[in-house]
């Protein structure tokens, strides 16, 4: 170990270190898990996608039959970049309907049963289908192995692998011994890797992106929207550029846990309504009232 391992002080020429960060960008780590999308593919996203949208949207200001827009759409008979800045200012608004007429598809391979109880939570605008733990029979079983444990206490992380192995094992000889799958499965820990498919509209995407690309997010579960915001920008940035932390589109924080203001991206909202209280009171002190919309 270096001294400054061991140091219980930071030297006097070092800053204090601050007691909460930005978790680590999972992003950097090989964590095993994979998200691909199967359909669409770049395509039919260009050639449809946005004229659906469009569609939708230009179907509630319009006198048009929503036939005849699609129509048009797909003739180029209207700028992309006007349709795009349309259908950005809907989605914005919050007008979520209008981007619940397209859809995702992802194979989801590698993910921890801690990750999968997490993602099927998210049942609005979304389907799941998850491998079996009762008709598959787990001969080689994968595990997730936290990074938290792998670079944390080696006792621990013997002691840790040797009860995930010891119930994968003992898995093994129940099955071995005629115990029914269904039973044997028991015994698996939530870092028993699992596959999915899922299924999810545009607007369910970015409304677990919202969430789960926080960085209070569970780490595992961050990672995987990464990767399917990834997958999403791989065949339309302009759509996949709606897929952000909810601070982003909301321009403040909500989490209780930011309080202390540790993750910048977005003020906290008390900090927001405290800057607005000095503002309105200064106002008020000047003889006039902020106007409220």
């Amino acid at each position: 170990m270096t001294a400054q391992a061991t140091t219980s002080e930071p030297a006097a020429s070092e800053p204090a270190r601050r007691k909460t960060a930005i978790p680590k960008n999972p992003g950097r780590r090989d964590l095993g898990l994979r998200a691909t999308l199967l359909f669409p593919n770049r395509e039919i996203v260009e050639r449809y996608y946005v004229p659906v949208i469009y569609t939708a949207c230009r179907t509630c200001y319009s006198e048009q039959d929503p036939d005849e827009i699609f129509r048009r759409a797909l003739a180029g008979d209207f700028d992309s970049l006007k349709m795009q800045k349309l259908i950005g200012s809907v989605i914005e608004s919050g007008h979520g309907s209008t981007i619940e007429h397209v859809v995702f598809t992802f194979a989801i391979s590698g993910v921890s049963r801690t990750l999968s109880h997490q993602l099927v939570r998210h049942r609005a605008g979304v389907a799941f289908d998850q491998q079996s733990q009762r008709y598959v029979k787990f001969k080689g079983a994968a595990t997730m192995l936290p990074h938290s444990i792998a670079e944390g206490d080696p006792d621990l992380r013997t002691r840790y692998e040797e009860q995930v192995d010891g119930a994968l094992g003992l898995y093994g000889d129940m099955l071995q011994a005629g115990v029914p799958g269904e039973d044997a499965r028991f015994i698996f820990p939530n870092a028993t890797r699992t596959n999915l498919v899922m299924t999810a509209n545009l607007r369910a995407l970015i409304h677990m992106s919202g969430l789960r690309l926080c960085t209070m997010a569970q780490w595992e579960i961050r990672r995987l929207f990464q990767l399917i915001r990834h997958e999403i920008f791989s065949v339309s940035p302009f759509l996949g550029s709606f897929l952000a932390p909810k601070c982003v589109p909301l321009g403040y924080c909500d989490e209780f846990n930011n309080r202390d203001g540790h993750c910048p991206i977005r003020p906290h909202k008390d900090r927001v309504l405290e800057a607005w209280a000095e503002k309105a009171a200064a106002a008020r002190a000047a003889g006039r009232e902020l106007p409220v919309t």
